[in-house]
């Protein structure tokens, strides 16, 4: 599996349109599992502001090449995943494969064409366990361990989702979707790992589209978190000036070079809500 682009060129409506419409097509197969699932990654920020419309002065949301969904760990403790397994195959679900043919349990594909892939991710469950592994949940099944995903459990928003599933069919499913603070810490944490400007673009895109006011509330009860203390110093590290690698690969995402404005729209809004959250705790 390839990087992702490192341009919106490399991004569309139709990739958003089929990846919309897989999250709404797993929905419908996952009913009465969905309240220990919760969508986190790329389709979050179009799902969180309003792409019809938008705040002024905010763009379409790029969007995404895949679906990332969150996994609770009361999944596994009530054994559930055993008919996570069954159902996704029975809907036509498989693992993914890998450059070297190698399957990828943690990621799946669907059945149609063109296909798009579900990343599983779930939170540790002890100290030992280490980021960016595969926690085996069947013998083809894994999901790859996340710290802060748990965030995205205690600050998420129900969101309907409508339209066609890939098959051609009609419905409407409201699916937890990863809240714009725990968005924030999630993507801080996956910039700082492997820093992408998509990882950047996505975090400032959620900052401008739901509001500074609205991302700091969300944080306020969990201000504690270690992973929250984390992320609010990655993003003091990186969004501090106009040419640190957050602002500047924002920019680069958006414009493919550098762009002023953007860089300090985004410096702006860091230091926002780094004050405001300043005397919380």
């Amino acid at each position: 599996m390839t990087g992702k682009p490192s341009t919106i060129q490399g991004y569309g409506g139709d990739s958003l349109a089929r990846v919309r419409s897989t999250c709404l097509y797993v929905a419908t197969r996952l009913g009465d599992l969905l309240d220990d699932i919760v969508v986190v990654g790329g389709l979050v920020p179009s799902l969180l502001v309003d792409q019809e419309e938008p705040v002024p002065g905010v763009e379409a949301h790029a969007g995404t090449l895949d679906l990332d969904m969150g996994l609770a760990l009361a999944i596994l403790h009530e054994e559930r995943y055993l008919a996570l397994g069954e159902r996704l195959r029975d809907a036509g679900f498989e693992p993914d494969t890998n450059e070297s043919g190698n399957r990828t349990l943690q990621r799946w594909r669907t059945g149609f064409s063109p296909s798009v892939t579900i990343d599983f991710l779930i939170p540790p469950s002890d100290e030992n366990d280490v980021g960016g592994t595969q926690r085996h949940i069947l013998p083809d099944f894994a999901a790859v361990i996340t710290p802060g995903l748990h965030l995205a459990f205690a600050d998420r928003v129900r969101v309907p989702i409508e339209g066609r599933t890939p098959s051609g069919e009609e419905a409407q499913r409201d699916m937890w979707v990863c809240g714009p603070g725990a968005f924030t810490v999630l993507k801080a944490l996956a910039f700082r790992n492997r820093g992408d400007n998509k990882d950047a673009y996505d975090m400032v895109y959620v900052w401008q589209g739901v509001g500074i006011e609205s991302v700091v509330g969300c944080l306020e009860p969990v201000v504690d978190d270690r992973y929250v203390a984390q992320a609010l110093d990655i993003i003091r590290a990186d969004f501090g000036t106009i040419d640190s690698i957050g602002p500047r690969r924002t920019a680069e995402f958006m414009r493919g070079m550098p762009d002023d404005d953007i860089q300090a729209d985004a410096v702006g809004l860091a230091d926002r809500l780094l004050t405001q959250l300043s005397g919380v705790g």
